[in-house]
């Protein structure tokens, strides 16, 4: 693997996490707050420099970043000469403002490597066909090694029940499918069995039955060789399946794919509790899920493959679908995230709201004491999962190409 393209995927990652705490440093400033600390990375500092009222540095630990503003809560002590300046005594639309900086950032970084890549590259086509299509068909025969297929002949189980080249597969067993991957993961849990293929041909409907060969496959992350079904399909390539825009063309565009991304972002974050056991069992040999958690390792790792073979604009869209992750997990409305601090405000307003109602004065500022215990509940949990799945990264690492 390249290791140009590991360094190169790093470096957008600790620029995407600099520009993040940036965010937060220029709103904050914009609202006359005093940003003391700067800082990529935790832990012991490595490198530092003073600028005016700020130290702006470097940490051993390369695992995110923090802006300290005087005054983000009332447990904060602050000096008479940053009071004017502290974030706790500002309105709270600019607290929710500052704390939200980062996340803006971190959209505004994916948002403008998307349009980046639809100029001079192209994104997909949203106009364009994506029905699973039959492609080549083929025998299927053992896997001798990680990058050979023993030799075969004749017709494969899909030829000889009658499939066809352009043939477009809607359904498998009655269930509908979206891709070939649907298909492929299908068909690879059910060796030697008999399925239903609902294909249409030209514009007529048909269903047809393919009994699956039981072919010897090697699990790439264990080395063991394991029984799989084969169908002997390849899918046929989606025609005019990404388009290059031109400057103005592409804003919406950008758009349009933007929301797909941080629609499927979203997904993804719902599904990330359920998919850690899966990630602890990967350490002791378990298959890999390739949708699954990855860590700064994980994710440089996959950026130095798709360096290794010039696919530079899936490099790039690899590197917005991380900055949309990064705005969206700071969204959860949990401490020590930036979405816990906005929580916080805004129930500062909420509560004062009935207080006015009942003829109350404001309740202050919220005790971050007392929300202690949960936000190191929070970060050691947070610590614990980061830990899992860099181990896995090494041990047992996604592979993007087998």
């Amino acid at each position: 693997m390249g290791a140009l393209g590991i360094i190169l995927f790093a470096l957008g990652i600790a620029v995407s996490i600099a520009l993040h705490e940036a965010g937060h440093m220029f709103t904050a400033r914009a609202f006359s707050m005093r940003v003391r600390r700067f800082f990529i990375g935790f832990g012991p500092t490595v490198w530092s420099t003073t600028r005016g009222h700020t130290e702006y540095g470097i940490a051993a630990l390369p695992f995110g970043g923090f802006c300290d503003i005087a005054g983000m809560t009332a447990q904060d002590p602050v000096t008479p000469e940053e009071a004017p300046h502290a974030m706790v005594n500002k309105p709270a639309w600019q607290r929710v403002a500052v704390m939200s900086g980062g996340i803006v950032m971190n959209l505004l970084i994916g948002v403008v490597l998307i349009y980046l890549v639809a100029v001079f590259s192209g994104i997909p086509n949203p106009d364009a066909d994506r029905t699973p299509r039959v492609g080549e068909l083929s025998c299927t025969s053992d896997q001798i090694d990680a990058e050979t297929l023993a030799p075969c002949t004749g017709d494969g189980p899909a030829a000889a029940a009658g499939v066809q080249p352009g043939d477009a597969v809607m359904a498998v067993d009655g269930h509908a499918i979206d891709s070939f991957v649907e298909l492929r993961n299908y068909v690879l849990a059910r060796p030697g069995e008999d399925i239903e293929l609902d294909i249409v041909r030209g514009d007529t409907p048909m269903t047809v039955t393919v009994h699956l060969d039981d072919v010897a496959r090697i699990n790439p992350q264990t080395g063991e060789t394991v029984r799989t079904g084969a169908i002997g399909v390849a899918s046929a390539p989606i025609k005019d399946a990404v388009k290059q825009y031109g400057p103005a063309e592409a804003v919406p565009a950008t758009l349009q794919f933007s929301g797909e991304m941080l629609s499927a972002t979203v997904d993804g974050l719902i599904a990330f509790p359920g998919k850690i056991p899966g990630v602890v069992a990967s350490i002791f040999g378990a298959e890999r899920d390739v949708e699954g958690p990855v860590s700064v390792i994980g994710a440089s790792r996959a950026g130095g493959e798709l360096i290794e073979r010039s696919l530079w604009p899936l490099f790039w869209m690899m590197l917005a679908s991380l900055n949309f992750f990064l705005a969206l997990f700071n969204l959860v409305p949990l401490p020590p995230l930036d979405g816990g601090h906005i929580a916080v405000i805004l129930y500062e307003k909420v509560r004062d709201l009935f207080r006015r109602a009942r003829g109350l004065a404001p309740g202050g500022p919220v005790n971050y004491q007392k929300l202690m215990p949960l936000t190191y509940a929070m970060a050691a949990a947070l610590l614990l999962i980061g830990v899992f799945v860099m181990v896995a990264d090494v041990i047992n690492p996604v592979r993007m190409f087998s």
